[in-house]
């Protein structure tokens, strides 16, 4: 038993290697996973591969196309999801394993992805390749919360946040926008939840009334998260620092009934038009969401959204069971 712990803690550290190059993906995997690879060998990494964006190597195949030696009968690969099995992008991840010699194999997550659910696994078994895992599934399986999403719900995974001061209100009277969160609650936000998510999604009288930048402003971030804004009627003011600054990552979600000439002067600025039906004043969700997920051109796709904004925003994801993770930041105003 004592051995066993030792070994399960020697695999959860060269996995959490893994999830620290994941990381690298963020925001340039588009509707993929984050995945990270390492070889080890007598306890120490030799090799490193990350899936680095869209369309690229994965993680695996990373590695062992840029690892130039021989790998040794004992040495063993880590990678935080299950390698794929089959022709997608890319070359399936199994073939390379096996023709590079591998004989270990240490997994965190099972994917998801119904052309794959274990096959990979049962394929390299079934090839000579010792397979071990799960291994600290649960932190894989958060890691890539979104690409799990897609998969099993068809859907991005949604996080809702709202702040609300201390009499439950989330504005003055008035509607004109009330200071709630402190400094600290807002680069904590920022940190762990902009950071963390593939997009921001706001209202159109959120752009109206705060004029907001929807970025991450608190940390360094290889690429800003994209900025949905639902407005049917297509109002957001051309002056709003959302199309002034980063247009190209910003997207309207407008009424599909309305009439194009309305879209133009965006289309012009390169701001992303997405028309999306109506259904008894609220968005067609299940259009939305196939728009979120399905790659086209200069759009890789998204899975995970964070929504802002005020309550006429939320509802919608409320009334319709679509919120995953519900995040309230107390306020003493």
């Amino acid at each position: 038993m004592v051995v066993y712990s030792h070994l399960l803690m020697h695999h959860a550290f060269f996995m959490r290697r893994c999830l620290t190059l994941a990381e690298e993906g963020r925001g340039k995997v588009g509707n993929g996973a984050f995945v990270g690879a390492v070889l080890v060998r007598d306890g120490d990494i030799i090799a490193e591969g990350v899936h680095r964006g869209f369309g690229l190597l994965h993680a695996e195949r990373d590695l062992l196309e840029q690892f130039s030696g021989s790998i040794e009968p004992t040495d063993t690969l880590y990678v935080n999801l299950e390698p794929c099995c089959h022709m997608g992008k890319t070359p399936p991840c199994t073939e390379i394993i096996l023709k590079r010699g591998v004989k270990h194999l240490v997994y965190g997550l099972r994917d998801p992805d119904r052309r794959v659910s274990g096959q990979g696994i049962e394929f390299l078994r079934l090839n000579g390749v010792e397979v071990i895992g799960p291994v600290l599934r649960d932190e894989c399986a958060w890691m890539n919360r979104g690409f799990i999403s897609v998969r099993e719900k068809g859907r991005p995974w949604i996080t809702l946040k709202s702040a609300r001061a201390a009499d439950g209100s989330i504005a003055h009277p008035d509607g004109s926008p009330k200071r709630i969160t402190s400094k600290e609650q807002d680069a904590w936000s920022h940190e762990f939840l902009r950071a963390k998510h593939d997009a921001i999604l706001v209202g159109v009288n959120t752009i109206i009334k705060d004029d907001p930048s929807l970025t991450v402003r608190s940390i360094n971030v290889p690429v800003q998260p994209w900025r949905i804004v639902f407005d049917p009627h297509a109002r957001t003011p051309l002056h709003a620092s959302i199309i002034k600054k980063n247009p190209e990552r910003t997207i309207l979600v407008v009424d599909a009934a309305l009439d194009l000439s309305c879209t133009e002067p965006y289309l012009e600025r390169e701001i992303h038009i997405w028309r999306i039906p109506c259904i008894q004043n609220m968005f067609d969700f299940h259009a939305l969401f196939q728009g979120c997920i399905t790659s086209q051109e200069n759009f890789c796709g998204i899975t995970s959204i964070l929504v802002e904004g005020g309550e006429r925003t939320w509802h919608p994801f409320w009334s319709h069971h679509h919120v995953d993770m519900d995040v309230l930041l107390p306020g003493s105003s």
